[in-house]
């Protein structure tokens, strides 16, 4: 199988890229969540899709893994103030926003000569890619979303035991063990309970994200960036695109009912909850997740 790699200056910011399958074959471009490097779509997913006739781009987002970092301070806020306006749909002072990153994954479409994809986001790039839908109507094929949310008003927080972990670690300093035994608390508490992966497993695999790279100011930069955009409910009325959402029903980091609203308020949106699954891409459902996002590709016109 063809893979490559490389990067791309998209205005200020390079972004690093990683490509599976055939420049001839349609394209479906991968976007990741909040302080998550591309490596969170498994090579396994990529590959499965390859193997239904696609080109595969995955890339990590500005200010995390090996893309360019912002060096921008950001605004000291009081956090519980921040998450309140978060939950009625209000915006929070940000360096920069999700319309930035959707500009930087339109950006990336050009440097590779893409002029239309499948766009697919997981959690916080299933923002990103409601964004893009919106917006650039004319660079999209299908939209298809995981665990995500529109982040409309008064939706389900997150569980206090998924999203504490998440905010609230050993600090960036800490001894590598003691980062390595956080990531695995963190992995356990947003993963799937119904097929859970074994700690070793987890840890092998922070060790690898951790090895390639380590910015905690860039998940903070993200979240801000999430809380600075504010409800994308409005947009609904923009996509056209055939769009597809899946959810896991276990998922405590974004609630079902984010990925609910998402497909109510897009007009012929298909909505997917799969028993026992989580915040992440557990190995026994790539099959069954990449034979969801096939089929909305072919309703592509």
């Amino acid at each position: 199988m063809t893979r490559t790699q490389g990067v791309a200056r998209i205005g200020e910011i390079d972004l690093v890229w990683e490509q599976f399958g055939s420049d001839s074959d349609p394209a479906v471009l991968l976007i990741m969540g909040l302080g998550a490097q591309m490596l969170l779509w498994p090579d396994a997913f990529c590959e499965n899709l390859v193997n239904q006739g696609y080109r595969v781009i995955r890339f990590d987002n500005r200010d995390i893994g090996l893309s360019g970092k912002i060096k921008i301070r950001s605004q000291k806020q009081n956090f519980l103030v921040a998450m309140a306006r978060f939950q009625m749909g209000l915006r929070n002072p940000a360096p920069y926003t999700l319309y930035d990153m959707a500009a930087d994954a339109v950006g990336l479409m050009t440097q590779l000569k893409i002029d239309k994809a499948h766009i697919a986001g997981a959690s916080m790039g299933g923002m990103i890619a409601q964004i893009i839908a919106a917006k650039y109507p004319e660079r999209v094929r299908t939209l298809n979303i995981l665990f995500s949310s529109n982040n409309q008003a008064f939706l389900p927080p997150p569980h206090p035991g998924a999203l504490i972990p998440l905010i609230k670690g050993p600090g960036a300093k800490a001894p590598r063990e003691i980062l390595l035994d956080h990531s695995v608390k963190v992995f356990s508490r947003i993963g799937s309970p119904g097929y859970p992966t074994p700690p070793d497993e987890i840890r092998r695999f922070a060790s690898q994200l951790m090895d390639r790279s380590f910015h905690p100011a860039g998940v903070k930069r993200h979240f801000l960036a999430v809380m600075g955009t504010g409800s994308l409910r409005h947009l609904a009325r923009q996509i056209k695109a055939p769009t597809l959402v899946v959810h896991g029903k276990e998922d405590r980091l974004v609630r079902p009912a984010g990925g609910k609203a998402i497909a109510n308020s897009i007009t012929g949106a298909r909505l997917e909850l799969v028993d026992g699954m989580g915040h992440d891409i557990p190995k026994e459902l790539v099959g069954t997740l990449a034979n969801f996002f096939a089929q909305n590709f072919r309703r592509a016109v």
